[in-house]
């Protein structure tokens, strides 16, 4: 039985260049691949784009409504129809944005039809609050995989901190694709707390 596997770590740990290694090694090798990722993620537009520049193409982007294991079927069918060969892995980049269905239909996709799936993305928020997808992943999938990188401290990183026009804030939108205003910093606890203000997450505190 094949496996999902969930590779994960705070921004700028290498995820997106990980993942195009990975698509390489087994493409070297003769395999065929599907790649995608959700359509919320802008970035690179309908590509996967790498901090060192290497860039690629998806075969498919997933909508918040799609059904991935039927679309993953239809892009199956195809690889097969044109080559001849039978697709060796799923890369999924960006997998925090997926939705809990999408990612229960990933763990149908390794189990049922015996195909890996390599799921790469970030943890929590800029306000260290999971996003949906990697919750759901942290929860079913058969193998976790930290991806490391550092604070500018020199500790290990483990938070992801948002700027807005080089400022950090702590209010806002989980989902705010990088932009000419937004950016992010990944910082240890202690650079997080300093920053915050102290502050871990500032909608629960909102709620108590």
């Amino acid at each position: 039985m094949a496996k999902l596997y969930f590779r994960y770590g705070a921004m700028n740990s290498g995820k997106s260049t990980s993942m195009l290694q990975a698509a390489y090694n087994y493409e070297e090798r003769g395999h065929k691949v599907l790649l995608a990722k959700p359509s919320v993620d802008t970035k690179g537009d309908r590509g996967i784009l790498s901090r060192l520049g290497v860039t690629r193409g998806v075969d498919f982007l997933l909508t918040p409504e799609a059904d991935a294991f039927s679309i993953f079927g239809e892009h199956r069918a195809r690889v097969l129809g044109d080559s001849g060969l039978d697709v060796s892995c799923l890369l999924v980049d960006e997998a925090q944005f997926l939705t809990e269905p999408q990612v229960d239909d990933l763990l149908r996709i390794a189990i049922l039809e015996n195909i890996p799936v390599l799921a790469y993305g970030i943890r929590t928020d800029f306000q260290t609050v999971a996003f949906p997808g990697s919750r759901r992943l942290l929860e079913v999938a058969h193998s976790l995989e930290e991806l490391k990188t550092i604070c500018r401290c020199g500790r290990k990183a483990v938070f992801n901190g948002r700027k807005i026009d080089g400022v950090f804030v702590f209010d806002g939108d989980q989902v705010a694709i990088d932009g000419a205003e937004v950016t992010y910093e990944s910082l240890c606890g202690s650079c997080y707390l300093e920053e915050s203000g102290g502050v871990l997450n500032n909608r629960r505190r909102g709620d108590a």
